[in-house]
C-alpha cells in the first residue's frame, strides 16, 4: 500500500491476515509490514508456502476452466477469494462462458476496496464482506439472490480455505449448506494445505493461530471427513493439487516477489505439508 493511501477504519493494518498474505505471494503488492513479517519469520521452517500458494492458483484456472467449458456451469461462488489478480475466477469464466455469473467472498473488507475498483461497471459479477462460517447470512445477501439461480447447477468454489475452516466452527456444515440446495450437476470445488506429520502441522497451527489467522492443519484422512458426503468426485479425483490435470500450457502467474525467490520451488523436495483437493459433482 502506497504511504499516503487513507486505511479504511475495519482493515487492521497492524496484524497480517491471509488474503494479503497469499496475495504477495502470487506477486501482489496490496500488503502491509504486518503481512511481510509474518512470512519472513515462518517461511525458514516452512518454505513450501510459496509453492502451495501459487499451485493452488494455478489449480483455480484448471478448475474454473473444466467447469465452464466441460460442465457447463454458469454460475460460481467463490469463498475465500482473496484479493483480485490476474486471472481471477469471472475472467477465467467469461474466457469460456462469457454469460457465467459470478460471487466473491471474503471476510477481509480490503478485499472489497480493490476489487470495487476492478468490477465498477460489471453487473454480473459482485463482491461481499462475510464470515464464510455465516452460510445462511451470505445465501440471504442482495447480490446472492440477484445474480445466483438455485433452479440452476452452480459452483462453489472453497480453494486454499480448507485450513481456515476450524473445527469450532463446524466445516462440515460451512461446506455442504450452499451445494445442499443447489441442484444435480451442481459442483463444489475444494481444496486445503494437509499435513501427515503430526508435530509439524500442530507447530503450523501455533503460529497461524497465535498470529491472529484461524486456521486447523488435517491430514488427508480428517480432510475427506468434512467435506459433504454422496457428491461424486470429478476425475482423477482428489489429489494433491499438482496432479489435478496438469496442463502446461496454462498462463503463467507473475513473477515471485524478490524477497520470496529463496523459498521458491522448495515443494520440490518436500511434500508434506501440500495442498489437497479437487471437484465433486452432486448427482
Amino acid at each position: 500500500m502506497a504511504a499516503d493511501e487513507v486505511i479504511p477504519a475495519e482493515i487492521h493494518h497492524d496484524v497480517p491476515t491471509a488474503a494479503r498474505i497469499y496475495g504477495w505471494a502470487l506477486g501482489g503488492k496490496d500488503n502491509y509490514e504486518a503481512d511481510r513479517r509474518f512470512m519472513l519469520q515462518n517461511l525458514p521452517d516452512f518454505p513450501e508456502f510459496i509453492d502451495l500458494a501459487r499451485q493452488n492458483r494455478q489449480f483455480l484456472y484448471r478448475a474454473v476452466r473444466y467447469l465452464a467449458q466441460d460442465a457447463g456451469i454458469r454460475q460460481f461462488i467463490d469463498m475465500g477469494c482473496g484479493l483480485p489478480t490476474n486471472d481471477n475466477v469471472h475472467q477465467v469464466a467469461r474466457r469460456f462462458a462469457p454469460d457465467a455469473n459470478v460471487v466473491y467472498v471474503d471476510i477481509d473488507p480490503i478485499v472489497l476496496v480493490h476489487a470495487r475498483a476492478l468490477l465498477a461497471i460489471d453487473g454480473s459479477t459482485a463482491v461481499i464482506t462475510a464470515d464464510m462460517s455465516d452460510q445462511e447470512a451470505i445465501l440471504a445477501h442482495p447480490d446472492v439472490e440477484r445474480l445466483i439461480d438455485f433452479s440452476k447447477p452452480l459452483a462453489v468454489l472453497f480453494l486454499s480455505v480448507g485450513h481456515h475452516l476450524v473445527d469450532a466452527d463446524d466445516p462440515r456444515r460451512i461446506l455442504r449448506t450452499i451445494i445442499d440446495r443447489a441442484v444435480p450437476g451442481s459442483h463444489l470445488a475444494f481444496t486445503g494445505i494437509v499435513c501427515s506429520d503430526r508435530e509439524r502441522a500442530a507447530d503450523i497451527d501455533a503460529r497461524s493461530n497465535g498470529a491472529g489467522l484461524r486456521w486447523r492443519t488435517r491430514d488427508r484422512a480428517e480432510t475427506d471427513a468434512i467435506l459433504p458426503k454422496g457428491l461424486e468426485p470429478v476425475a482423477p479425483g482428489l489429489v494433491d493439487i499438482v496432479d489435478w490435470r496438469p496442463d502446461p500450457e496454462q498462463p503463467p502467474l507473475a513473477p515471485v516477489p524478490a524477497e520470496l525467490l529463496p523459498y521458491s520451488g522448495a515443494s520440490r523436495l518436500s511434500r508434506d505439508p501440500t495442498e489437497y483437493g479437487g471437484i465433486l459433482r452432486k448427482p
